[in-house]
């Protein structure tokens, strides 16, 4: 599945190359595209043809295009595991698998290029929403309904992590289940909070309430900073017309210090790295580097 790297690179491409451009023809494949949007697929091609994309927005692993519609909406896609959004000229050869597509007209009036949301497993999926005001931010901003509930994540401006740790540290609940809860802060992936507690030197299972809130906070700015590098190696991935998503673990594989190494040597200290069950998924991490708590109320880090 995309992480937040992964879906970051996508905005910038959408921002680069269908800001500012007008959706004059519109085309959705099938039902299960548009299975969110709640009135049918024809009422999102309907509400979509003739609008203009003003801006490419992000929170988490949701995306969406702000359109001049009256009553201020945007078209909301998630990825899933395999979607991609992909800009490319209308002659080039049709993907198989292509739920939707979008005819664009630039300022100048050039129709050329097209919108296309490619997804082979059809998790993904797009909807029209309404946006409504951003409880988060400080100053006014606006998300789309769907999206109000989920806090921001660190690549934010509105992200504020001396809060995140302040509600991480009011619960008791195991760390990597605080870095993986919406509510808390989003966009950081199964991936990236094994690469966080490893450099962190912290086991997911210990937990919020008896971390410091000095290791919280150190925690975080790493969970930001590996986000932060991976977004550098993957936004070299596209070129000029050619918005790109890696749908299985994104483009900094090889970087990676934790996920994905069972059984190859810790980059740190050359113990080898273990798997473990977590939430129907896999944790990885150093048995000497992370040691597991001894107890469910682990000694407190300096």
């Amino acid at each position: 599945m995309p992480e937040l790297p992964e879906v970051e690179v996508v905005r910038r491409g959408l921002a680069e190359h269908v800001v500012g451009r007008t959706v004059v023809a519109a085309q959705v494949r099938g039902r299960r595209v548009a299975r969110r949007h709640v009135a049918g697929p024809d009422d999102l091609v309907a509400r979509l043809t003739g609008t203009t994309v003003t801006q490419a927005r992000r929170r988490g692993k949701y995306l969406w295009l702000v359109l001049d519609e009256p009553g201020e909406a945007a078209l909301v896609a998630h990825l899933g595991m395999s979607g991609q959004m992909l800009v490319e000229p209308a002659e080039a050869p049709m993907e198989k698998h292509a739920h939707a597509v979008f005819d664009l007209r630039d300022a100048d009036g050039r129709v050329g290029l097209q919108l296309r949301f490619v997804d082979q497993r059809t998790f993904g999926g797009l909807f029209i929403d309404e946006l409504v005001p951003d409880s988060f931010a400080a100053e006014q901003d606006w998300v789309p309904e769907t999206v109000a509930h989920i806090a921001p994540d660190p690549l934010e401006p509105s992200y504020d992590a001396a809060e995140v740790v302040r509600r991480m540290k009011a619960r008791k609940t195991q760390v990597k289940r605080a870095l993986l809860d919406q509510s808390l802060v989003s966009g950081i992936g199964n991936i990236y909070a094994d690469e966080a507690l490893w450099r962190a030197q912290l086991h997911g299972e210990r937990t919020t309430d008896v971390l410091t809130k000095p290791a919280l906070a150190r925690l975080l700015d790493h969970a930001r900073t590996v986000m932060l590098e991976a977004l550098g190696e993957g936004g070299t991935s596209f070129d000029a017309l050619y918005v790109n998503v890696n749908g299985a673990s994104g483009y900094f594989e090889r970087s990676l210090n934790a996920y994905g190494r069972e059984g190859l040597p810790c980059r740190r200290c050359g113990r080898l790295m273990r798997r473990e069950a977590f939430m129907n998924r896999s944790s990885y991490s150093c048995p000497k580097c992370q040691p597991r708590p001894r107890s469910p109320r682990s000694v407190r880090r300096r």
